[in-house]
């Protein structure tokens, strides 16, 4: 890819309607609602830190967010399961009148701070989002024996391809606290339900500084897949890779990436891309300082940059 990523700002929120939405505004998800309209879904923390997927309305002609909807479009789980303690957004499929949202749910540790669980709720006909299961979607096991999050998915030919963050392990940080590692990894399913995994790692570290990778966002363009997602070291950054086939993977992150600005809301780092196209334009949206909490903006890519 030529030129680069132009940002267009902050995209600001009204959150008056909606009182459990303390802070921040994480992980957009875009859902094409009619030209130039998109349903945006975000996590937002109530006042202990515990997030709720939300929903307003995006334009970008101008860029602008309706307020958000006093209701979450999903709750917490029920009390000892694997999203007790937040959900977060991840991806949506839309099949017919029925839409999957794939989500991660977080529940506290005790050795370790938190686990993470990737999970599934479905709305038939328009209709709220309900959860197929109290359980998760990506339990763990053998392959994935720490946790799962993050889950992208997309449907090609009635396959159902997912890629999703696995925990590698935990380490000792350089303060003796546990630090979670985890990359990115592929799997498959006939129904979007039952996934089959086989540890395959589609984005590893480059290097021993990076521990971390959130939320890879897929495009299949004609000459091929691009993922988006970002990747810790020092402070997240949104890196960029490029396959044939959408398993096999090439980091390209100078290409068309994106680094934390210079001063401002996104000047400490950025994070949790999600991608759409509107009228020959690709866009980026993303979050900026503290994981979300300063909010969302927006950016266009520029071929001439």
């Amino acid at each position: 890819m030529k030129g680069g990523w132009r940002r267009i700002g902050k995209l600001d929120l009204d959150t008056s309607r909606a009182p459990w939405a303390a802070t921040h505004a994480a992980l957009p998800v875009a859902e094409p609602v009619r030209d130039g309209v998109w349903n945006l879904y975000l996590s937002l923390r109530d006042d202990r830190g515990r997030a709720r997927i939300g929903r307003t309305q995006l334009t970008v002609d101008p860029p602008a967010l309706t307020p958000l909807e006093p209701d979450p479009v999903l709750d917490l789980g029920p009390l000892g399961a694997f999203d007790d303690s937040g959900v977060v957004t991840s991806s949506l499929v839309r099949q017919g009148d029925t839409r999957f949202l794939f989500y991660t749910g977080w529940s506290l540790g005790v050795t370790v701070p938190f686990y993470l669980m990737a999970g599934i709720a479905v709305s038939r006909g328009n209709g709220a989002f309900k959860r197929l299961s109290a359980a998760p979607l990506l339990d763990r096991q053998a392959v994935d024996p720490f946790l799962t999050a993050s889950p992208f998915v997309a449907v090609e030919d009635r396959r159902w391809r997912m890629w999703y963050v696995s925990g590698s392990d935990w380490i000792a940080s350089p303060s003796g606290d546990p630090r979670h590692r985890y990359n990115i990894r592929y799997a498959e399913s006939d129904d979007g339900r039952e996934w089959r995994r086989d540890g395959r790692v589609c984005i590893d570290y480059a290097d021993a500084r990076e521990y971390a990778f959130a939320r890879p966002w897929v495009v299949k363009d004609a000459d091929g897949y691009r993922m988006w997602f970002a990747v810790r070291g020092d402070r997240y950054t949104i890196g960029y890779a490029e396959s044939a086939d959408g398993i096999t993977w090439q980091r390209r992150d100078a290409a068309a990436g994106l680094m934390p600005s210079t001063q401002g809301w996104d000047s400490d780092s950025v994070e949790y891309p999600c991608v759409f196209d509107h009228r020959g334009t690709r866009y980026l949206l993303y979050n900026g300082n503290d994981y979300g909490r300063t909010g969302v903006g927006l950016a266009r890519w520029d071929a001439s940059a």
